[in-house]
């Protein structure tokens, strides 16, 4: 029984690390710095839990204690989803009020509703190696024994949950589920050493904690970021909210503080990033291009809008989450004649084609941050061969109204490849548009040509207004230049988030 013990913890407190990622990824993202918490915390409290063990197994060497440990563990966990809500709700207020106080206090009281199970789990190594231990010559192997047991339940902790369990029943129930696999397990080896009173000193707690977390769990993840909330899914990548704001269909995904896509019915032109992709294939030539591919679709506003302006045009999406891909087409309006549809990585998707296009749209954000891979002279080497002799590859790049160190990175090293390239920044959105292409042309001439679109859908709207407020001018190349083997996209991303966050306001 004691073998089994060792297993499930190493089981559960990997389990309930990357369960508890789950349970904040759609209030506070799943950036590096989240992460460095989450693993932070996780890693102090195991440690305290380990210091612990070890002197209360010195002192009570009996194996009731240890099956009490993992009850009163089962209960801390069932009373998580639960408690974490209000104080979930806290961080959207900060977020919402640029309150990095509200944010901060928010996230780290969230990471301390974890700490007195992960403490209490921390407590059972030491106290099975204890419990296990006849005489000092056998100490090695026992505690080696023991540790590959743990060690093994964390591994299949790894995936059972999040490949499992939380696809399957969702992150709250997860939750509860390795909350129950520590009561029940404490409750058996109770009862087996015929301890009654401390059997139901745990079975009763456990179960009120487990009936409240039940009753508690909404049918709801998170409250709409913003309008109504039409749909909300958990996908291997991504937590997804379909939402009505008027007559607009919106796409967020994750901690929702950036919008993804825009369905609107009765209206092409957002004013957004996405709007800024048609105006492409104007740096290289005038004339209406042929076909395009979309890496990080999304929703498909982009795609819609080439549709409409460029009516000839071929198109090919890539989307790297498959409900992502399901979302747009049952509520965004994206169809097989419109596009057709990949469901991959898209730098695997560009080496796996042998088409070229006119356009490349690069959109594929995990909020806050561009995927590595996909920012490298390695990838736009890539993307170059997939390019026809006129063919320009566009990429949108997050800032704030002040710090263009994202942008400055990705036209350096986009001009590492390309001839020409091109920043432009939208109105009303912290996004640039960077356009490159290896065609002979000039900065004059993408004004040129954009000052006499004609009457084209979205195009015409986008292209005054890149021309008013867009401050049209060649990358600077003076940034860092990002390579396959060191491109620090986090640590970039990473600074303008925490300078933002603590600018003053005027």
């Amino acid at each position: 029984m004691i073998n089994v013990v060792a297993f499930t913890g190493g089981f559960v407190s990997i389990g309930l690390e990357l369960t508890a990622s789950r349970l904040i990824a759609p209030y506070f993202g799943s950036s590096t710095f989240i992460w460095a918490n989450l693993i932070g915390v996780t890693l102090a409290f195991l440690s305290l839990g380990y210091f612990l063990g070890g002197r209360f197994a010195d002192r009570h060497p009996h194996v009731q204690r240890l099956y009490a440990i993992l009850g009163a563990a089962g209960i801390a966990i069932a009373l998580v989803p639960l408690v974490s809500r209000p104080i979930l709700r806290v961080s959207l207020d900060g977020l919402e009020d640029r309150d990095a106080g509200a944010f901060l206090g928010s996230l780290f009281a969230t990471l301390l509703l974890f700490a007195p199970a992960m403490t209490l789990l921390g407590m059972i190594a030491p106290f099975a190696i204890r419990l296990r231990l006849v005489s000092v010559a056998d100490a090695g192997r026992e505690a080696g024994g023991l540790y590959a047991l743990s060690t093994a339940g964390s591994i299949l902790g790894s995936f059972v949950p999040v490949l499992v369990l939380t696809p399957w029943i969702g992150t709250r129930f997860t939750i509860l589920v390795l909350a129950a696999i520590l009561v029940v397990m404490s409750i058996i080896g109770l009862v087996s050493s015929r301890v009654w009173r401390t059997s139901a000193a745990v079975a009763l707690p456990a179960m009120a904690a487990l009936a409240i977390s039940l009753a508690g769990v909404d049918d709801r993840i998170k409250p709409p970021y913003r309008g109504e909330l039409v749909a909300e899914f958990e996908s291997d990548n991504n937590y997804v909210q379909v939402l009505r704001d008027g007559g607009r269909t919106l796409l967020a995904l994750n901690e929702g503080q950036a919008i993804h896509s825009i369905y609107d019915p009765s209206r092409l032109a957002t004013g957004g990033p996405w709007d800024y992709f048609l105006l492409g294939p104007y740096l290289a030539g005038e004339a209406p291009p042929e076909s395009a591919m979309i890496v990080g679709l999304a929703g498909g506003t982009t795609a819609r809008q080439l549709d409409a302006a460029f009516p000839a045009i071929a198109l090919d999406g890539v989307e790297v989450d498959p409900v992502v891909a399901e979302v747009a087409e049952d509520y965004f309006g994206i169809t097989d004649e419109l596009i057709d549809v990949r469901v991959a990585d898209g730098r695997y998707a560009l080496k796996t084609t042998d088409e070229t296009y006119d356009l490349i749209c690069i959109d594929a954000y995990r909020q806050p941050y561009v995927p590595f891979h996909l920012a490298t002279t390695e990838f736009f080497g890539e993307v170059a061969d997939r390019l026809g002799p006129s063919g320009v590859v566009a990429i949108n790049a997050g800032r704030t109204s002040t710090d263009f160190r994202l942008v400055e990175a990705l036209g350096s090293t986009m001009s590492v490849v390309f001839d020409t390239v091109v920043v432009v920044d939208v109105d009303r959105y912290t996004n640039s548009l960077i356009f490159a292409t290896n065609a002979p042309t000039s900065l004059d001439t993408f004004l040129a040509r954009l000052a006499s679109v004609g009457d084209i859908p979205v195009v015409d709207e986008t292209a005054a207004l890149a021309l008013d407020t867009g401050r049209a001018r060649i990358a600077a190349t003076d940034g860092p230049v990002l390579t396959d083997d060191h491109a620090p996209i986090e640590w970039i991303v990473d600074q303008i988030l925490v300078d933002e966050a603590l600018r003053e306001e005027p």
